[in-house]
């Protein structure tokens, strides 16, 4: 089993000067945590002065967004060049809100990945069904495609730098989050579909986060299930307790 993997995801929240107290809250609570890795994923204009923060911490650093290409005419795109110039280790790709708000397929998803791998930026893939298609009983199939679709052209050792995150869409910020069973269950299915397409080329062991309203309460619950190896962390990882207890729910 994969060490523990608690990302935070500050989506489009807080500004310099709170964003640095935070960070040095989360750098200073996991000075003595060996044994869980934290990532903090701030918006963009956040990146220099919150990596500055985390200078010399254990502490990784994501991008929530990014695009494929590493320089040229695309006004208002950052490239994985600069994502890594500005001390990224990790970039989100696939969030439901980018699939959802800014209609990203899975060939554009595939077309991120193996551009933040291209520079050595490991990817956090993240998959999951709408309340619709849960319902319609498309969960399994949707989750096959999205992940397939998204590894394609990946071999062994670029799969090793990727982390998934199973996200359920109906549970993100709705206050409803999957049960520990059901997220267990599709923790699973992603662990299975992965081992069929790379067969024996992959090394490490896969992480699989969950994600979709997660919180102090229901972390430990989530954690404690071998097949869930951490969590995406959204709006709880804006206040410095909650994240802390995230944390430690995760030892």
């Amino acid at each position: 089993m994969a060490m523990p993997l608690i990302v935070g995801n500050w989506k489009m929240n807080l500004l310099t000067a709170d964003a640095t107290e935070l960070a040095l809250c989360v750098k200073e609570f996991v000075e003595e945590i060996t044994d869980v890795r934290v990532v903090l994923a701030p918006s963009f204009t956040l990146l220099h002065s919150v990596n500055h923060t985390l200078s010399g911490s254990k502490v990784g650093l994501a991008s929530q967004n990014f695009y494929f290409e590493r320089k040229g005419a695309y006004t208002g795109e950052v490239s994985p060049d600069m994502l890594k110039d500005a001390g990224c280790k990790y970039a989100i790709v696939g969030h439901s809100e980018r699939r959802q708000l800014f209609g990203e397929t899975d060939e554009l998803i595939n077309k991120k990945i193996l551009g933040a791998l291209s520079n050595d930026i490991s990817a956090i893939l993240c998959v999951g069904e709408t309340e619709k298609q849960r319902k319609s009983g498309e969960t399994h199939n949707v989750i096959k495609s999205q992940v397939n679709k998204a590894l394609e052209g990946l071999d062994g050792q670029q799969l090793d730098e990727v982390v998934i995150a199973y996200e359920p869409v109906w549970a993100i910020g709705t206050g409803e989050n999957a049960t520990v069973e059901q997220a267990a269950e599709i923790h699973g299915l992603i662990r299975k579909i992965v081992a069929e397409k790379f067969k024996e080329n992959k090394k490490k062991p896969l992480t699989i986060l969950y994600g979709g309203s997660v919180t102090s309460q229901n972390s430990r619950e989530l954690l404690q299930n071998d097949e869930i190896d951490g969590v995406l962390v959204g709006g709880a990882s804006l206040n410095i307790n909650s994240f802390c207890d995230i944390i430690k729910s995760a030892q």
